[in-house]
């Protein structure tokens, strides 16, 4: 307790007398019924533990930051590119386009020119996503647009051309950004190491593999809630067997956000679902002080009014903590705090076509709040996120510019948790941790977070809030500057230039380029053992306690093509709606 019964009955009585005299007096001057704004007092953490509710930086409840010492201080700012610090084997900026030669002379490029970034950071196209290839006719017109086409492990040979010598595979780490058909992709990356003779537990990387957001906010999922979790669960066994350095998934909130729900439904939901991926652990015989080492967070999304979300996220890690004792009777205290990537505060939703370039001001705005609660302050999105897949060299380096602003000169990363014992951030985190908590209350009483999703009360949940939203924008209760205010003629559009880091030309042609890739693969490859492959798939498949991961290992050693796997599967599946 900061203060004693005392000091706090006078400060109660100073309020009063502060509300009836000065407060009144400015109210009645201006004709205001209330004021418009707040003013937070030891009132409103009278209980405040600074042990309980904060504790010091890297010991529970984590609420200070998860470690003694910033690893932004010592890590991040200090290459070429935010966040390349050179202790840690990681993936670089999200990229993919076109068919795999396409990717693969990007990063040959990028490398030509001394850049270092760290291994690939896969962005697959729609057909990939959704495990159809490229010559399936729901592909027409969407391969290699928004992400890399991927039919067989022929192409992961391709775009790994660029990864050779001190770069192989050992020596990077490789993100994959999909989640339907993950433990294809993570098998084509078994087989293209052991190809290359590199030992399993060197392979380090993280597939985004978080089947059940898909349902609620993205739509890539592939077979139904159930089968779909029982592939998360061989993920979660397979690596912990085969690849120790390998995470098996990235928790994700930020889709669930940009889909629509608020902060705290979007840090409710994605705690819920981590319960469900832990419990799939548990429930597989697994040492959840081991295995969980394993997974890892992306980011909660993010939103403008930024102290609310210091707030909310300061309250995510407290309910965290407490799940992982409470629920899981976690022993090890590093399995207390989540590990995310952070950042991106203001989330991407906020950025505008309209005056793009006030995005810039929006993501410094997350990035500095970023900095103050021990994530890294990137200043993400880049400006001209709404204006075209691939952020310009321009954005990217106003991006990068000031994040190092942030840090070297500004020097918000110096302090960890300076808001804590704040009168209002304490109390707006411990209203956040109750609404969080009733959530999870709910969703418990429905058999938790595969039942919430598989009845349709996450989605329903998100598109209410989604749509309160649109409404208070199209009345005008929330602005957004230049788009529903300030937006008349004697308003400048400020622009620069847009200087695009691959050739767009390329992605034109890629379709075809990559269906004749795919019908060269099967007429080379021995089509007698692909299905042989693909019919011990089927089998295996009716046995839920087969993990089919080895099985797709072998499949893709074959050259059995993602969507001719996903085929027999959804035989077994079915396939989701």
């Amino acid at each position: 307790m900061l203060f004693d019964r005392e000091q706090l009955e006078k400060i109660r009585e100073a309020k009063k007398m502060w509300e009836e005299g000065p407060l009144q007096k400015a109210l009645d001057r201006f004709g205001a019924a209330e004021s418009p704004n707040k003013f937070y007092t030891p009132l409103d953490i009278e209980d405040f533990n600074f042990l309980e509710k904060v504790g010091f930086p890297g010991t529970p409840p984590f609420v200070a930051g998860r470690y003694p010492v910033s690893a932004i201080s010592t890590a991040w700012g200090r290459g070429s590119a935010v966040g390349m610090g050179g202790a840690l084997k990681r993936a670089g900026r999200y990229t993919g386009f076109g068919a795999p030669e396409d990717t693969r002379d990007f990063y040959k490029d990028v490398h030509a020119k001394g850049l270092r970034v760290g291994g690939p950071n896969l962005a697959f196209d729609l057909p990939t996503q959704t495990g159809r290839d490229s010559d399936d006719e729901f592909a027409e017109g969407e391969v290699g647009k928004v992400g890399v086409a991927v039919d067989t492990l022929r192409d992961f040979e391709i775009i790994y051309e660029a990864f050779i010598g001190d770069m192989d595979l050992d020596k990077i780490a490789s993100n994959f950004t999909i989640n339907g058909s993950t433990n294809i992709i993570l098998a084509m990356y078994v087989a293209l190491a052991e190809k290359r003779g590199i030992p399993l537990s060197k392979l380090r990387g993280t597939p985004q593999n978080d089947i059940l957001k898909e349902f609620v906010a993205r739509g890539t999922q592939i077979f139904p809630v159930r089968p779909s979790m029982r592939m998360t669960r061989d993920t979660i066994t397979y690596c912990a067997e085969h690849l120790p350095g390998m995470n098996t998934i990235s928790i994700s909130g930020y889709h669930m956000r940009e889909f629509g729900a608020t902060r705290v439904q979007a840090i409710a939901f994605t705690i819920a679902d981590a319960i469900a991926y832990v419990q799939l652990g548990v429930d597989a015989g697994l040492d959840v002080d081991k295995f969980v080492r394993q997974m890892t967070w992306l980011s909660f999304g993010g939103g403008m009014e930024v102290l609310k979300e210091v707030a909310v996220r300061r309250a995510a890690r407290r309910v965290w903590a407490g799940v992982m004792q409470e629920r899981f009777g976690s022993k090890d205290p590093r399995n207390w705090y989540y590990r995310e990537l952070g950042g991106a505060l203001v989330g991407y939703w906020t950025a505008t076509k309209q005056r793009p370039v006030n995005n810039l001001t929006r993501a410094v705005l997350g990035a500095a709040f970023s900095a103050m609660i021990g994530e890294p302050p990137a200043c993400e999105p880049p400006y001209d996120e709404p204006l075209g897949l691939g952020h310009s060299l321009e954005a990217q380096q106003l991006g990068e510019d000031a994040a190092r602003i942030i840090m070297e000169e500004a020097k918000l990363c110096e302090v960890l948790d300076p808001f804590a014992g704040s009168y209002y951030i304490e109390s707006l985190t411990d209203q956040m941790e109750k609404e969080i908590r009733a959530i999870l209350e709910r969703i418990d009483k429905m058999g938790g977070a595969v039942a919430a999703v598989e009845s349709g009360w996450m989605k329903e949940e998100i598109m209410r809030s989604s749509y309160e939203y649109q409404q208070a924008l199209e009345s005008g209760r929330e602005v957004q500057v230049g788009v529903n205010k300030y937006t008349g003629p004697e308003e400048i559009e400020v622009t620069t230039p847009r200087t695009l880091p691959y050739d767009l030309g390329r992605r034109e042609d890629a379709e075809e380029r990559q269906i004749a890739n795919l019908k060269k693969v099967k007429k080379e490859r021995d089509n007698e053992k692909v299905q042989v492959c693909l019919k011990r798939i089927k089998e295996a498949a009716q046995d839920e306690s087969v993990n089919l991961i080895p099985l797709f290992v072998e499949a893709v050693k074959e050259y059995a093509s993602e969507g001719e796997i996903c085929g027999v599967l959804k035989e077994v599946f079915g396939e989701a709606i």
